[in-house]
C-alpha cells in the first residue's frame, strides 16, 4: 500500500515545489541609475541593450528616430498590453516594467527605459529563475521590436 501511494504523492511534492520556484520573486532592483540597468547575470537566460555589444547576451534596443518620446512611449506600452501572458506592473515618465508568465508558471521580466536624446529604448529581459532559457528571452524581445517598429510607422 505504501509503495501504491509513494510515487503520486512524492511527484505531488516535487512539481508542487517546482511550482514554488517558478513564482519566485522580481529582482530587487532593476537599474543602477536612472540610464543603466543592473548588469546581466553570468547565466544565459537573459539579454539587455546595455551589455557589451560582442555578448551574447547583447541586443539592440527599440529605436524610435524620427517619431517623438510620447509615440515612441505609446507605440511601447500598445505593444506590451497586446502581447500574449504579459502583464505590465510599473509605467513612470522613462521606465517601464513588465512580467511574461508561461503557460507552466515560469515568470521572466522584462524592462525598457526610454533613453530620449539617443532616441532609443534599451531593453533588459531576464529569467527569473533556471539556468538557460532556449532563447526565449530574445525571441520576445525580438518579437515586441517587429511589434514596436510596426505601430510606429501606422498613423494613429
Amino acid at each position: 500500500m505504501f509503495r501504491v501511494l509513494f510515487k503520486p504523492v512524492a511527484t505531488a511534492i516535487v512539481m508542487a515545489t517546482g511550482l514554488v520556484g517558478c513564482a519566485s520573486s522580481p529582482p530587487k532592483q532593476f537599474t543602477r541609475s536612472a540610464d543603466e540597468f543592473t548588469p546581466c547575470s553570468s547565466a544565459p537566460h537573459c539579454v539587455s541593450s546595455q551589455a557589451p555589444r560582442d555578448s551574447s547576451k547583447y541586443v539592440e534596443p527599440l529605436r524610435f528616430a524620427g517619431a517623438t518620446v510620447a509615440a515612441a512611449r505609446q507605440a511601447l506600452l500598445k505593444a506590451l498590453y497586446e502581447a500574449d501572458n504579459a502583464r505590465v506592473e510599473r509605467t513612470e515618465e522613462r521606465f517601464v516594467h513588465v512580467t511574461f508568465r508561461t503557460t507552466t508558471g515560469f515568470v521572466d521580466d522584462v524592462a525598457f527605459l526610454i533613453q530620449p536624446e539617443a532616441q532609443i529604448i534599451d531593453v533588459k529581459s531576464s529569467s527569473r529563475i533556471g539556468y538557460y532559457d532556449f532563447n526565449v528571452n530574445r525571441k520576445r524581445v525580438e518579437h515586441l521590436r517587429a511589434r514596436f517598429n510596426a505601430l510606429l510607422d501606422t498613423p494613429s
